[in-house]
């Protein structure tokens, strides 16, 4: 063999080698990547597995804080008493717990406007209690663009989602044709809302009537109840009291402004007041209200390293002060 061949095959030897070399290091640099890849992910799923159990902590506390609420006064509910606090933050090991325990009676329940229609052909086509209430708070929230009108329409549309039948409510009624008939085809519910978002899909509904509704409307699961705690009501949210009772807003915060800290012992005391001596309310519209309160909803929000889980639970206080999960939602509302 010539000296120039054998150089030759040197050559070729050493690239190959070279390039055997590189394959390898690709390889292991790719690896490596992978397996930090891995762990990150590993850890990621620890830190939100562990701001879960953070939640469901705060879940458990809520629980008692309600519990023992309710047992020191089992007649009234009012927000004098321990839950109701506002949003609190609880520091814990890497993180933090923040949660707040708001009553679903101090809002206009939405599900409750489900028997609006069968109780409305009951008493001839009148307006029952609660759509005209849903109407009023919608004008009363003052939303540019928003009247009477519209108002009638959106409770026609969300009577039509609700209730059971495909016969349209009204003349903003929007039923199975309606909404199969949009771009992008769907049907409505038929049954109660999931969740205050779900207007976003019923007609006639826009982005300012729902963010100007979420302070003082609310959807209890799978209820038409309505029954509207007269000592929860916040005092810079009358709106709901004045489209209830039909009366001026000043009047309803001088109400609410002589409400004792301890809360009103009966419905009959509220209507007492001075400020009502002239106001004509019904029997049938201080039947809306109640002074103890059986559902509640605790917002939760837990960190841990850099992780955050949101939750949202609702929660039904029965006669006996035994408190059970109705639902459970992830995520920010």
């Amino acid at each position: 063999m010539s000296k120039c061949n054998f150089n030759q095959q040197q050559g070729v030897a050493l690239i190959t080698v070279m390039l055997i070399v590189a394959l390898i290091a690709i390889l292991a640099t790719q690896m490596t990547a992978s397996l930090q890849l891995q762990m990150q992910r590993t850890s990621n799923i620890a830190s939100n597995q562990q701001a879960y159990w953070y939640a469901m902590g705060a879940e458990a506390f809520a629980k008692n804080v309600l519990r023992q609420s309710l047992t020191d006064n089992t007649d009234v509910t009012h927000l004098g008493q321990m839950w109701a606090q506002g949003e609190t933050s609880f520091p814990v090991d890497y993180g933090e717990i923040t949660g707040e325990i708001t009553d679903l009676h101090s809002c206009l329940n939405l599900n409750a406007l489900r028997i609006a229609s069968e109780e409305a052909n009951n008493q001839g086509s009148k307006k029952t209690p609660v759509r005209s209430a849903f109407e009023e708070l919608i004008i009363a929230l003052n939303i540019e663009g928003i009247g009477s009108f519209e108002a009638e329409y959106m409770a026609d549309a969300l009577i039509d989602w609700l209730d059971a039948n495909t016969s349209i409510t009204g003349s903003g009624g929007a039923e199975d044709n309606d909404y199969a008939a949009k771009e992008f085809p769907y049907l409505p519910a038929n049954n109660y809302l999931a969740s205050i978002s779900e207007l976003r899909v019923i007609e006639h509904f826009n982005v300012a009537v729902i963010e100007a509704l979420k302070a003082h409307v609310c959807v209890i699961p799978n209820s038409n109840i309505h029954k509207i705690n007269l000592n929860t009501i916040a005092t810079d949210k009358p709106e709901v009291l004045v489209a209830l009772l039909g009366i001026s807003q000043n009047e309803v915060i001088q109400a609410l402004s002589e409400r004792p800290e301890q809360g009103f012992a009966s419905v009959d005391e509220f209507f007492e007041l001075p400020v009502f001596s002239k106001a004509k309310i019904t029997p049938e519209k201080k039947q809306q209200f109640v002074v103890q309160s059986e559902y509640f909803k605790l917002k939760t929000m837990a960190s841990f390293n850099n992780s955050y889980f949101a939750l949202n639970t609702i929660m039904k206080v029965d006669n006996k002060n035994n408190i059970g999960v109705i639902t459970r939602t992830i995520g920010r509302e």
